[in-house]
């Protein structure tokens, strides 16, 4: 894939690495805002952001990870599940790469892109440390949390795309099985990669404490005899 935004420290090895997927018939250049905002806050971070394989349908501008054309509810995970291999594939590439482990790259996308992101989360636990997903949704109900992956989701009220209901109902879903996961919900905003949610998503890196880290804490911690 063309990666139109490849950014690295000024000095010093990465000590993270965020992947950037553009959402459809679109292209790297869309997630430009987002990739400047984690620049500023992570001058540390290597951020990277590709160019989808194909070309968008019906021979509209821009990429896509997988085609729209005859999508429907029965063939949409499977085209969805198609893209994944060569996606895990250039992740694990990148990541060896540029030297950064698993626990340290974080997986971003919008829309389609997002759709992708939060599928890899569940195809391969920890295959990054945090997925943020902006206006996107699972196919389907997922069968087990993730334990080493955050899943932070960001919505607009007011999305006709990929209404947010598809957020809330995957936030409701991980609870369900214990999933460590997180909502901010942008009231008006329609299907785009807002301000206010790019805000939210730099709030929720430099805030929120994995659940995995307090386990660990906890298990890690000297129970109090008994008196």
């Amino acid at each position: 894939m063309q990666m139109p935004i490849e950014w690295l420290p000024a000095e010093g090895d990465p000590q993270q690495l965020v992947l950037l997927l553009h959402g459809w018939a679109s292209d790297a250049g869309a997630m430009l805002p987002l990739a400047q905002a984690l620049r500023s806050t992570f001058p540390q971070a290597a951020i990277v952001a590709p160019d989808a394989p194909l070309a968008a349908d019906g021979g509209r501008a821009g990429r896509q990870w997988y085609s729209l054309d005859g999508i429907s509810p029965q063939n949409w995970p499977g085209r969805v599940a198609g893209a994944l291999p060569p996606l895990h594939d250039w992740v694990r590439a990148q990541q060896r790469r540029l030297g950064v482990a698993p626990a340290a790259t974080a997986i971003g996308g919008f829309s389609q892109g997002a759709i992708l992101a939060l599928a890899l989360a569940l195809r391969e636990d920890g295959l990054a440390g945090r997925v943020l997903a902006f206006g996107g949704c699972f196919t389907a109900p997922p069968e087990a949390a993730p334990r080493l992956t955050t899943l932070h989701l960001f919505h607009g009220s007011a999305d006709r795309v990929i209404p947010a209901d598809g957020s809330r109902q995957a936030l409701a879903w991980l609870g369900e099985l214990r999933g460590d996961a997180t909502l901010d919900i942008a009231e008006g905003v329609g299907h785009e990669l807002h301000p206010a949610l790019i805000d939210c998503a730099l709030h929720r890196l430099t805030h929120h404490i994995p659940l995995r880290t307090w386990q660990e804490a906890l298990g890690a911690a000297p129970r109090p005899s008994a008196s």
